[in-house]
């Protein structure tokens, strides 16, 4: 059901962004530098949604490991694809000491799970097995794809008001300047509107995940004990907030980076305090 409505939301950004290029593209009137622009952004974005799971990967320094380095991890998460009907991901190590995990990979074929070694020994094996179950479902629920579709809409908006500091827009009395009310649209609100969009996509799927992956593993109440142990490990050592985490962030099960006042607004993360408690609704309600 979520993976459909995933689809659904995927379609429903393509249509957004094709809609967008081609209402921008009549407004510039068939500019050789709008094509060049979305040309680029599409490039940029295609090659991202291709090569995410190692760009994520190497962002974190994550190794591939066997079952004979990490057995019963390794045995958590083949049990768990089994149960689902998918094929096994590939797994990775991470050897941060901050508590955390994520999941990459455009599709169940080419997905992979990664740990930090320090999540590795802050959680006994059942929570550990449910933070797997919600990395799992984020490559089930296809919440990679949307959030590709997402940054390509973002990664289009930002390069058309870049371009709009450069290409005469129409409707002033100079037919060479540029509009100055879609000039100030094309450069705060296009971007805010796309963050918007990337944010609320991001924190939904969090949501959806911890649903999802509870029923997965049957056990809500291990992940929401995992997730209240991983928040706060996170905040008590938080990753440097350079360029290739700050990239791999949203994919992480909690926030990696410290931040408040306006980084925490915009937060790809919902509140963990609200997860933990649909949690143990959830398993209050199963029994």
């Amino acid at each position: 059901m979520h993976s459909h409505h995933n689809g659904l939301k995927t379609a429903a950004l393509l249509g957004l962004l094709t809609a967008m290029i081609l209402g921008v593209g009549y407004w510039f009137g068939g500019s050789a530098g709008l094509v060049v622009a979305v040309l680029l952004s599409l490039g940029m974005n295609a090659a991202g949604y291709f090569w995410s799971d190692r760009i994520a990967l190497r962002s974190m320094n994550a190794q591939p490991v066997g079952e004979a380095e990490f057995p019963a991890l390794y045995r958590m998460v083949r049990e768990l694809s089994a149960e689902a009907g998918q094929p096994m991901p590939r797994l990775y190590v991470s050897p941060a000491l901050q508590p955390n995990a994520f999941a990459t990979g455009r599709d169940p074929q080419h997905a992979a799970v990664a740990v930090t070694a320090g999540i590795t020994r802050l959680l006994d094996y059942r929570e550990l097995r449910a933070v797997i179950g919600h990395e799992l479902s984020h490559v089930y629920n296809r919440d990679i794809l949307i959030s590709s579709v997402a940054a390509g809409l973002a990664g289009i908006i930002t390069m058309l008001a870049n371009l709009a500091l450069f290409v005469p827009l129409g409707g002033g009395d100079d037919d060479d300047a540029p509009n100055p009310a879609v000039l100030l649209f094309m450069l705060i609100l296009g971007p805010i509107a796309a963050s918007v969009v990337q944010l609320a996509i991001s924190r939904n799927r969090e949501f959806e995940a911890d649903a999802s992956g509870a029923r997965l593993t049957g056990d809500p109440l291990a992940l929401a004990e995992a997730l209240r142990k991983i928040s706060y490990g996170a905040q008590r050592l938080p990753l440097p907030a350079d360029a290739k985490v700050a990239s791999s962030a949203h994919l992480m099960i909690a926030n990696p980076l410290s931040g408040g006042g306006l980084s925490a607004l915009f937060s790809t993360h919902p509140p963990m305090e609200e997860r933990v408690r649909r949690l143990r609704e959830m398993a209050a309600q199963s029994y």
